[in-house]
This record gives C-alpha cells, structure tokens and sequence, in this order.
C-alpha cells in the first residue's frame, strides 16, 4: 500500500479545499480572472495560481520527502528528477481553456508516481463537486455522498460498429479527425480536460485518440484511474503504457481505452 485510507481522505480534501479556490474566481468576472498567456500560448488564471499554492503547500507540509512537479511551478533539472523514487504530479487546473470558456469541463490532477509509473490518482471537477481516485491494486472509486462507489470501463472491439469515441472540445485536430473518420460508424462525443478519461472510466464512452500535444500533468492522474476501472492509456506508436517523471515532460501520441476484447 502507497497511501492508507488517512492519507486519501487528507489529499481528498486538499483538492477539494483547492476547488473551492477555483470556483472563487470563476464565479467572478472575467476581468478579475488575472487572464495571462504562458510561453506555450496557454492560458493561466488567478484560479491556477490559487489552486497551485494550495496544493503545493499541503503536499510539501504532510509529505516533506517527497518532490513535487506541477505545471505552475518551476521545474528541477532532468538530473535531479531522474533520482526520484516518488514525486507527486500535478495539474492544479486541468482544461483552463474550458474554465475561461466557461463550460464547466475542468479539473484537479493530483498523482503518485513510483520510479515512472503512476500508482495513485486524484481527479476532481469544481463545478460538479464530483471526485475520482485510485490507487494501484484496489480499484477505481467516484465518491457519492461521501461512498466510494466502484467504477469500471466498457469491454469494446476496434471492429465493432458505433465507437463512442471522445475529443477534446478545444484541441481537435486533422490527424484525430482522420482516425475517427477511419471507424466504423463512429459517434463522437466533445468532452474537456482530463474528464474525458473518467468517462471511459465510468463506461461512457470506449476510446479517446489523442494526436496532439499533452504533458504529463494532463494524463497521470487519469492513467492509474482508468487502468484500475479496466482500460489504458497506451503510447500511439508503442503501445505500451505511459510513463512518467522523463527527460521531456511532453506525452507521445496516445489511445486512452476502455477494457479491449
């Protein structure tokens, strides 16, 4: 066992307390939002920066020893990092596109990653108040009223007809458009953020193509989640699972599936 039941309630709560930091700042309007773009274009909010010091500062005061990586945060060298036996990942608001578009579909990305793999993961949306997490060996949760309710994804066949497959709300590309276009009378289904990766999760939806940058904030979370309900998030090209903490912090091309016959 990584983490014991205490210590998942106290990082519950800890995502939850930064939820609430978001939600502060999307209730107001826009031009409180402190609206930046990054280097990449991207966009970061007041709400981002809230939710990062929240996070950062509880995880540093409850688990001293191990290193933090968060998109907001200045990150250590390769040859520091590759030292590491655990470091928590983290996007403190995944989908910021989708937060100042104000369409709900955003969320907090919290994940334990042993050597290169991620063994626990925490998602929580502000808006709908819903979490998601689990941790390696024991399941995949959504918690409802205050239960942990098991979840798990859809058993598919690439043959099959009718693939719901879901893209990103933002981000759809040529390439992604392509593939879903190659499928078997495919339905497609616009979800943001790493709320896409719950949906297979939770077995409403069976593939999500992603042709297109991510970094491993975005995905850490979502793969221990999504592995626990049955599915994967699987290298485009290799076909084996992502891996974390590299010398590039960018994914490669990705399928993220629900439990393939």
């Amino acid at each position: 066992m990584w983490l014991n039941p205490s210590d998942i309630q106290l990082i519950q709560e800890i995502a939850q307390e930064a939820g609430q930091a978001i939600m502060s700042v999307y209730e107001q309007p826009t031009i409180n939002w402190q609206l930046e773009q990054k280097a990449d274009d991207s966009p970061l909010t007041l709400a981002d920066q809230r939710s990062n010091a929240i996070i950062c500062q509880a995880l540093a005061c409850h688990w001293p020893e191990i290193p933090i990586i968060s998109e907001e945060e200045e990150k250590a060298p390769y040859e520091e990092r590759k030292k590491y036996r655990y470091c928590w990942l983290i996007d403190p608001l995944d989908g910021t596109r989708e937060f100042v578009n104000r369409n709900a579909e955003f969320a907090i990305n919290i994940a334990l990653i042993e050597q290169d793999k991620p063994v626990f993961g925490l998602l929580y949306a502000p808006v709908s108040q819903t979490l998601y997490w689990a941790q390696k060996g024991e399941g995949a949760f959504v918690v409802e009223e205050k239960e942990n309710r098991p979840i798990w994804a859809n058993t598919f066949s690439f043959e099959q007809e009718g693939l719901r497959v879901l893209g990103s709300r933002s981000h759809l590309r040529a390439a992604t458009q392509a593939y879903i276009d190659s499928l078997k009378k495919a339905q497609f289904v616009a979800k943001g953020s790493a709320l896409k990766f719950m949906a297979l999760a939770q077995g409403q939806a069976d593939i999500y193509p992603r042709l297109g940058p991510t970094m491993e904030w975005d995905t850490a979370a979502p793969q221990i989640i999504l592995e626990e309900a049955g599915g994967q998030i699987l290298d485009w090209n290799s076909r084996k699972p992502l891996r974390y903490n590299k010398a590039d912090l960018h994914n490669p091309h990705f399928m993220a599936q629900g439990k393939l016959i």
